[in-house]
C-alpha cells in the first residue's frame, strides 16, 4: 500500500491525480481533442490495461456514442451533459492489482438500497464485454 504523506494525508499518486484534474478543469478541449486525450491515456498504459482500455473505448463508442470523451483525474472517461458517468482506472494509476471500470454518482445504476459503482476487470471475455456494454448503456441514460 502506498505511504501517506504526513503533511497532507495524500500519497504522491493522489496529489498527482488532483493536479491532473485541476488541469483538466481549465482545459477547453474540443470533442476531437478530448477524444485524443482519452486515447493517449490508453496508449500510456501497460498491458493488459492498454488492451482492456482500448476494447472498452470501442464498446463505449459503439453502445453510447452520445457520451463525450473526457479525462477524469487523469483517467480516460466519458461524460453526459458535462458530467463524467463512466471512467477506466488502469492498475498502475494507484498501484492496484487490477484495472477498474468505475461509474460516478451521475450514472443511474441504482438498484435498490445498494449497488456496485466499480468493477474489477482482469480479462475481457465475450460475456464480460456484453455485461460492460449493458452497464454503459444504463450509465449513459438520463439522470434522475
Amino acid at each position: 500500500m502506498a505511504e501517506k504523506s504526513s503533511k497532507s494525508g495524500f500519497t504522491a499518486d493522489e496529489r498527482a491525480a488532483m493536479r491532473e484534474r485541476a488541469k483538466e478543469l481549465k482545459a477547453n478541449a474540443t470533442r476531437a481533442e478530448a477524444d485524443a486525450d482519452v486515447r493517449a491515456k490508453f496508449a500510456e498504459m501497460t498491458e493488459p490495461d492498454r488492451s482492456i482500455g482500448e476494447k472498452l473505448y470501442e464498446i463505449v463508442t459503439s453502445v453510447a456514442p452520445h457520451l463525450d470523451p473526457k479525462t477524469y483525474y487523469g483517467m480516460p472517461g466519458w461524460a453526459r451533459d458535462g458530467k463524467v458517468v463512466v471512467f477506466f482506472q488502469g492498475s498502475a494509476k494507484f498501484k492496484t492489482r487490477y484495472a477498474t471500470l468505475g461509474f460516478s454518482d451521475s450514472a443511474p445504476l441504482d438498484e435498490g438500497p445498494m449497488w456496485p459503482s466499480s468493477y474489477a476487470i482482469v480479462e475481457l471475455t465475450p460475456a464480460v464485454e456484453k455485461t460492460l456494454g449493458e452497464l454503459i448503456v444504463k450509465a449513459a441514460g438520463h439522470a434522475r
